[in-house]
């Protein structure tokens, strides 16, 4: 019989939302408007769009573009792009994320079926989307702007964004996979490709690309330090010898 179980009474109203667990409420719920295929597209052609522009413009501005530089332009525009204004969009709305039906309100509810913390108002997810949005954000740009013009601090400043994104990431990894096994709670729909194709695969680049960047920017400053110390080791022995045979002459 619909609606009953086997011992007769009424069956819990299925929920009212697609998120995991089931049982989470999420006040002013919306369904989104657009389907999944325009969402991705429009996501997908917002991030060509943003890549396509730092291309034109460091091609336009910098007369000897090597393709290692290039690359990183590339990618820490998108990272200020998304960083600041995607998931700054996240960390001003957090509250209203489950009514929200603009553009970036549907994207994260579409990404929040792999990861339903985005509408419940978690306070990691909060915290550490409010600290990338804030910091990694702007750093990211001003980091563009290092790498275009080789300035001397783009290999600190590397270091320390591509640790802070890496941190940040490690984190979201580890304090999901903690509540799944230790507490047995899921965020994600049970369907593959909402933990593979969203949750690990979309988050993935921020653990391989920085490891790959703070390795560059590490290599780089050893042999910075290490040619400053071999100099001033010569230094030291030229006025070395200077004084030896300044000595020599006064005797």
């Amino acid at each position: 019989m619909t609606g009953q179980n086997y011992y007769g009474s009424s069956a819990p109203p299925a929920p009212k939302h697609p998120y995991y667990p089931p049982d989470i409420t999420l006040r002013g719920y919306i369904p989104n408007s657009y389907d999944v295929p325009t969402l991705l597209q429009l996501f997908s052609l917002a991030c060509g769009s943003v890549l396509l522009t730092a291309i034109v413009l460091a091609k336009c501005s910098i007369k000897s573009l090597r393709t290692g530089q290039l690359a990183a332009i590339m990618w820490f525009t998108l990272c200020g792009c998304i960083h600041l204004f995607f998931e700054g969009y996240f960390a001003y709305n957090f509250r209203r994320m489950p009514a929200m039906m603009d553009l970036f309100g549907q994207l994260w509810k579409e990404y929040a079926q792999s990861d339903s913390r985005y509408l419940t108002s978690d306070p990691f997810v909060l915290c550490m989307e409010s600290i990338t949005a804030a910091f990694w954000g702007p750093l990211s740009f001003l980091l563009t702007y290092y790498i275009a013009t080789d300035h001397p601090l783009r290999h600190p400043f590397q270091i320390i964004v591509s640790l802070g994104q890496l941190y940040g990431d490690v984190l979201y990894y580890s304090t999901s996979m903690f509540d799944h096994y230790m507490k047995g709670l899921m965020y994600s729909r049970p369907e593959p490709y909402y933990f593979y194709g969203y949750y690990v695969m979309m988050n993935a680049p921020w653990i391989v690309i920085p490891l790959y960047l703070i390795y560059q920017s590490m290599g780089v400053s050893y042999k910075a330090f290490g040619a400053l110390k071999n100099t001033e080791t010569v230094t030291i022995k030229i006025q070395a010898n200077r004084k030896a045979v300044e000595s020599k002459k006064e005797l």
